[in-house]
């Protein structure tokens, strides 16, 4: 019709453009059917592909290094044990030396322990007998030993005395560390180990000052002075020791203790000399009671069928 515009046939092809595809208006779902697999998983697969190909020669370097590392170990297990079989008899042989030779050292010891124990109670026996001839008792002994009586013999006599220029105090000096005072004072612990010293070389019985001393006494300080049984002295400090006098002083000079009363002289100033006496007098300890314990003869059992003094009151029936 004429002054209408003309459409054209949307049936009919454009001349010169593409054939439209039946399944355009379908675009997603064949993309879908076209490309089932991702591209980023297409991607990942791949590298998977050519790690697993690089790994493989690795891999297998790993399972070399452990078959020779265990056939090393094998080697050196095998070794160890040849050289343990080689040696055992060898080992055995002075293990059983050894214990052939403490069995007899240990034989030896018990036999001096014997002897020395015999020595003893030999020593003892003739104290009791000469102490018996002599006038005295048995209990004569203890009482020496405990210095509840009074004694006298050769000896040796120590007298120690304070250097010249000694101070009051402490001034903090090398002595001060230890529990000393580097002051040229002597102090209660320098005479404790003079004493020690003494006994252990073979005093039989010391005094310091007159002051008897026993198996209970202390020697202690109270600010600069020392005091033995809790009894002050002033210096210079007689020591005097009842033993064997020659032997005790050289025993005693060449002792570990005469050796540090040399360095307190040398290092301190403190004037110390050592003489041997023919005859010391020491008086007892004051204030000492020896108390001797009395065996209890055995006694019949009563009537009543409890044996007498096992009641109260120490043995001898209740009150």
């Amino acid at each position: 019709m004429c002054g209408m515009p003309q459409h054209p046939d949307r049936s009919s092809p454009v001349t010169g453009a593409a054939p439209r595809r039946p399944d355009a208006s379908m675009s997603l779902l064949t993309n879908v059917m076209e490309h089932s697999l991702d591209d980023g998983y297409a991607e990942a697969a791949a590298r998977r592909g050519e790690v697993g190909t690089s790994r493989l020669p690795t891999a297998l370097s790993g399972r070399l290094w452990l078959a020779a590392g265990l056939v090393l170990a094998a080697i050196v297990v095998t070794l160890g044990a040849v050289q343990a079989r080689v040696a055992a008899p060898a080992e055995a042989k002075e293990r059983q030396k050894l214990a052939d030779r403490i069995r007899t050292e240990t034989t030896g010891a018990d036999k001096l322990q014997r002897d020395v124990d015999s020595l003893r109670n030999s020593v003892s026996a003739e104290q009791q007998a000469a102490l018996k001839h002599r006038g005295g008792d048995g209990n004569a002994l203890p009482e020496l030993l405990a210095a509840a009586t009074p004694v006298r013999g050769t000896g040796v006599e120590l007298v120690v005395d304070d250097a010249k220029e000694a101070s009051q105090g402490g001034s903090g000096g090398p002595r001060e560390s230890s529990g000393f005072a580097d002051t040229g004072r002597l102090r209660d612990r320098d005479m404790q180990r003079v004493v020690n010293g003494l006994w252990a070389c073979g005093a039989e019985a010391v005094s310091v000052n007159g002051q008897r001393l026993t198996a209970l006494s202390a020697i202690r300080a109270a600010g600069d002075a020392i005091l033995v049984d809790n009894k002050p002295l002033a210096p210079p400090y007689t020591v005097l020791a009842i033993g064997d006098g020659e032997r005790l002083s050289t025993a005693f000079r060449n002792s570990a203790d005469g050796q540090y009363l040399r360095v307190l002289q040398s290092d301190y100033g403190i004037r110390a000399s050592i003489s041997v006496r023919s005859e010391l007098r020491l008086p007892a300890a004051p204030s000492l009671v020896v108390r001797y314990a009395v065996p209890v003869a055995a006694q019949p059992a009563p009537a009543g069928g409890r044996p007498a003094g096992s009641g109260a009151g120490n043995g001898k029936g209740s009150k």
